[in-house]
């Protein structure tokens, strides 16, 4: 959630783009291009040849324009782009085709802008996203892989370049294209899946080389088959479509659905393959073996494994035990970097050769080859946090992490503070060290603080139905988690001071810092949300419609999860609630922090509130960055321990 916005010269007047990706597939299906270059070349008389670019063309003029001006004097300027709030109307996408003709000495002879024989919604019912694009490795086809509007149906479509036709003014002109178009040149919809949770994008999408007309095979990863993320092997045949153009009318919703003649589960078990947040496959054709990451030993720690996927059989992983791993394999898989590390030393990266018998997986291992960058080691006043679980009522095992005060004294009881995100997509508790972007952490509990951190239902790595716990219903199962989370250490350590606990996050553990503080404030003493959603209405339809419907069919479940709403909850007393918000915050807006306090002022509930000016949903700024760190450990001091402590530290 960290994306800029696309912005246009003069976006009211020009609200059509092509060849990028708009701001919701950024920022929530983490798509950053919209063009793809076909992998081939067709030639042709000469020497010549033709290049083809697949694009996507995008019409925002139904979406909404947000206009976000900086507060400041000497750079006063307005920043507009759109912005599709949840029930509003998405960009209007549609599939481009450029062929350029290049001449036998590389000049550029000609350049042919197409477009589909028949309008997008046309041939693609019901299609909402294009979550990811690209071609074949002949180039035979363009691929697509496209998702409805609530986000539970899935489709991968094959795209003939003979589907897209010259773009003409002319009507007559373009009827006799169209009608050039032989009725067998469809889309063909090689695969399809549905689910009654939600469908999360990822990157695992491996498509063998044709060696039969009328058959295609690919490697792809469903959570929709078991709960878990797994590959499959799939056989597709390529049948020709029932739909005529030539005969009028309009396809139907199955039309162009390909019969699948063979899905080989490749991986299973409660553990999931890796497929977001950068994670990826290698296929290596020549011994039939695909390389991965996944959880299969532990939720808590990523590892590098390799199988077959000809005929599957054991999962040999390749990494060690006791740390979590990063790895990039070679594109002729003899080589992989690994990056690893563990709640007690940081990262280190190193390169290995993978060797071992041709024909099995799982006797294939890493040998070290060579230090790209040496760990630290264990950083000096750093103490790394203990992780722990246990079973909820809820019936799941949860994990957390615990950082206990440096100097315990017998007998004394210390503040607690629950560092929080809770939401999906996120995983906090891993054997990943932790010391560089949490490292605020170490220093509360150098400062006489218990840091509690706890993965609820909801985060990811554990699970479809374990993540879609909370569908339609945000903000109203994670805060009895995190409850039960602190119940039970404070069950098991006696120096946990129950009656001075506060709660910290940003972005969605932000607005969970604001459901601590309304649902439980007996037990939250303290709340600092930073960048907070308050109001699902206004965040956008990627996002929230993926996990909490269409407004219009869940308004019991936006108003519950929406602390805005419910502000005549909030504590009465004063020094209670902190907000967090840069001005300039281009995803979760300021307006978010605007209509919660016009709300709570409504109510009377007193509140603290610190602007950041010049910041968007991070803070960048080292100024800012500084001043925020130093502003929360004064308002946890002031609030929760002793100010002597924080004092010294910051002298």
């Amino acid at each position: 959630m960290l994306h800029r916005p696309c912005k246009f010269a003069n976006i009211e007047d020009d609200p059509k783009s092509a060849g990028v990706a708009t701001f919701v597939l950024q920022e929530e299906f983490d798509r950053y291009t919209g063009y793809w270059w076909c992998p081939t070349a067709e030639p042709t008389v000469g020497g010549g040849k033709v290049l083809r670019i697949l694009y996507e063309e995008n019409d925002e003029s139904e979406v909404e324009i947000i206009h976000v001006t900086s507060p400041m004097l000497e750079t006063r300027r307005t920043d507009s782009f759109r912005y599709p709030k949840t029930g509003t109307a998405n960009p209007k996408v549609t599939f481009k085709l450029s062929e350029i003709s290049i001449a036998a000495d590389g000049g550029i002879l000609d350049v042919v802008d197409k477009e589909l024989v028949q309008p997008f919604e046309v041939l693609f019912e019901g299609v909402e996203y294009i979550a990811r694009a690209g071609w074949t490795v002949e180039g035979k086809y363009a691929w697509a892989i496209f998702l409805d509007r609530s986000q539970m149906r899935l489709q991968i479509a094959l795209l003939p370049p003979a589907l897209f036709i010259p773009v003409e003014d002319d009507a007559m002109d373009r009827q006799q294209l169209i009608d050039a178009v032989p009725d067998s040149v469809t889309p063909l919809i090689i695969y399809e899946e549905t689910t009654d949770i939600w469908i999360n994008i990822h990157d695992i999408f491996h498509v063998f080389p044709q060696t039969q007309e009328d058959v295609i095979e690919f490697i792809f990863a469903s959570e929709c088959k078991t709960g878990f993320r797994h590959l499959y092997k799939i056989t597709t045949l390529l049948k020709e479509s029932r739909y005529k153009r030539s005969c009028g009318g309009l396809p139907g919703p199955n039309d162009f659905l390909c019969p699948i003649k063979e899905e080989l589960a490749i991986t299973s078990g409660e553990w999931e393959v890796l497929g977001r947040h950068g994670s990826n496959i290698r296929v290596d054709e020549a011994k039939k073996m695909v390389y991965f990451e996944g959880t299969k030993n532990s939720p808590l720690e990523h590892h590098l494994y390799v199988v077959s996927y000809e005929s599957p059989g054991e999962v040999k992983r390749l990494t060690d035990r006791g740390f979590s791993h990063s790895c990039c394999v070679s594109q002729n898989c003899d080589m992989v970097v690994c990056k690893f590390s563990n709640q007690k030393n940081p990262h280190q990266v190193s390169l290995y050769k993978l060797s071992g018998p041709e024909d099995d997986p799982t006797h294939r291992s890493k040998e070290f080859w060579a230090n790209i960058l040496d760990s630290a080691g264990p950083l000096p006043d750093y103490i790394p946090p203990e992780i722990f679980s246990f079973e909820s009522s809820s019936g799941f095992v949860l994990y957390g992490m615990i950082y206990k005060p440096h100097n315990l004294q017998p007998g004394k009881k210390y503040p607690a503070v629950l560092f929080i995100y809770g939401g999906p997509q996120v995983q906090l508790v891993n054997n990943r060290f932790k010391g560089v972007k949490y490292f605020r952490l170490n220093t509360l509990a150098s400062l006489g603080y218990v840091v509690v951190v706890i993965d609820n239902r909801g985060s990811c790595h554990r699970g479809l139905k374990f993540e879609g716990a909370f569908k339609y219903k945000m903000g109203q199962i994670e805060i009895s988690d995190q409850v039960e989370g602190l119940q039970y250490l404070a069950s098991r350590y006696e120096f946990i001071d129950l009656d001075r606990v506060g709660i910290h996050g940003w972005s969605y553990g932000g607005y969970l810092s604001l459901v601590a503080l309304l649902q439980k404030p007996d037990i939250f003493k303290v709340a600092v949300a930073g960048a907070p959603v308050t109001l699902w209405l206004f965040y956008d339809t990627g996002y929230t419609e993926r996990y909490m419907g269409h407004p219009d069919q869940n308004d019991q479940g936006y108003y519950l999860g929406s602390v805005a709403m419910q502000a005549n909850k909030f504590p009465s007393e004063p020094n209670r609630l902190l907000l967090l918000h840069g001005f300039l915050d281009e995803n979760v807006h300021f307006a978010h922090s605007s209509i919660l306090l016009s709300f709570l002022v409504r109510a009377g509930k007193p509140y603290d509130l610190q602007i950041y000016p010049q910041e968007r949903h991070s803070i960048r700024v080292p100024e800012s960055g500084e001043h925020y760190e130093l502003h929360l450990l004064y308002y946890l001091q002031e609030n929760l321990g002793s100010r002597m402590a924080v004092l010294k530290a910051v002298q």
